[in-house]
């Protein structure tokens, strides 16, 4: 799921907007919930830039044989669209 928000900044000089862009990401660990919010950020890092916020949405796991052997997070991440 993908959203174009409007961010309006008063700046010195006048208004200037940016264009914020929000894609929905699911990042995967076998160590921790934290660890796959990271995991979902560093692997958007690598192809998207300019992020400036993480919205977790969502957590789950995997279960085998009554142990936890995933953790999965479901994220939004914001980045600006610089024109």
């Amino acid at each position: 799921m993908r959203k174009v928000h409007i961010l309006k900044k008063l700046c010195g000089f006048g208004d200037i907007v940016d264009i914020v862009k929000v894609i929905e990401l699911i990042g995967a660990s076998e160590k921790s919930w934290n660890d796959a919010v990271q995991t979902a950020l560093s692997e958007a890092a690598k192809t998207v830039e300019n992020i400036v916020g993480i919205d977790v949405k969502g957590m789950s796991a995997k279960v085998e044989n009554n142990k936890i052997v995933e953790y999965k997070a479901n994220v939004k991440i914001a980045f600006v669209i610089k024109r």
